[in-house]
C-alpha cells in the first residue's frame, strides 16, 4: 500500500522517524533546508533526541521559470550548475547574477534565522540533512557537499520523496540516503502532500528558537 499522499510535512516526518530509529542515541545533528524542510527537522530532531540546525543552501532558477532549478548554491558561494542549465538560457552572465541575488537572500537568512547563535559544527557528528522532497535533487546536492567539507562522522539524506533522476543525483553524495517514495509520475514535491502550505520565515524563527 503506498503511503501517498502525505497527509502535510508532520506526517511524513513521522514515517521518516520510523526509518532513521538507528539514529537515535547518537545525538544527531539535523540540518533543515529553509524553509519547507524546517518543521520536519523539528519532529526528526525531538524524536531521535538530536539537535536542530539549519544549512543555508539556495537553488538558482531558470531564466523566466524560478521554480525550475538550475543548479544550487551555498553560504560560502560554492555552486553546482546543472548540465542542462545552458539549453534553458541560463549563460555564465545569468548564472553569476542568479548566484549573488540567492546568496544575497543566505545572507538575510542566516541575520533572521541565526538569532546571534554561530551555525552548529558539524565536524565528527552524525549529520541528517532534511528535506520536504526532491525534484531536480540541486539544492540537496549542494547542502550535502556543504556538509561533507566539515567531515561529519556520518552523512544522511533524508527526504519523504523524490524524483528518480534527483535520488540518483544525492546518492554518491552522502554515506546513506533514506527516501520513503520514488514516483514514477513525479511532477512536483508539493503534488505528494494534501497539504503543502508555504512555511513563512516566522515559523522558522520559532521553530529554530526552540532548539535542544
Amino acid at each position: 500500500m503506498s503511503i501517498l499522499p502525505f497527509l502535510d510535512r508532520a506526517h511524513a516526518a513521522r514515517f521518516l522517524v520510523d526509518r532513521l530509529a538507528g539514529c537515535r542515541g547518537g545525538n544527531p545533528l539535523v540540518l533543515a533546508i529553509p524553509r519547507g524542510a524546517v518543521p520536519i527537522g523539528r519532529v526528526l530532531a525531538d524524536a531521535l533526541h538530536g539537535e536542530l540546525d539549519v544549512i543555508l543552501v539556495r537553488k538558482l532558477g531558470a531564466p523566466g521559470n524560478p521554480e525550475l532549478a538550475v543548479g544550487a548554491v551555498d553560504e560560502t558561494g560554492d555552486m553546482r550548475i546543472a548540465k542542462y542549465a545552458a539549453s534553458v538560457g541560463a549563460d555564465e552572465a545569468y548564472l553569476q547574477a542568479e548566484a549573488a541575488r540567492q546568496l544575497a537572500r543566505i545572507r538575510e537568512q542566516r541575520r533572521l534565522y541565526g538569532g546571534g547563535r554561530e551555525p552548529v559544527d558539524p565536524h565528527g557528528r552524525l549529520v541528517i540533512v532534511v528535506d520536504d522532497g526532491l525534484a531536480t535533487g540541486a539544492t540537496m546536492a549542494v547542502a550535502l557537499a556543504s556538509v561533507r567539507r566539515c567531515a561529519p562522522s556520518h552523512l544522511i539524506c533524508a527526504v519523504p520523496v523524490a524524483s528518480v533522476e534527483a535520488l540518483a543525483r544525492v546518492a554518491a553524495l552522502a554515506d546513506e540516503v533514506v527516501c520513503l517514495a520514488t514516483p514514477a509520475d513525479f511532477s512536483s514535491v508539493g503534488a505528494h502532500y494534501l497539504q503543502f502550505e508555504q512555511v513563512e520565515d516566522a515559523e522558522v524563527v520559532a521553530t529554530l528558537s526552540d532548539r535542544r
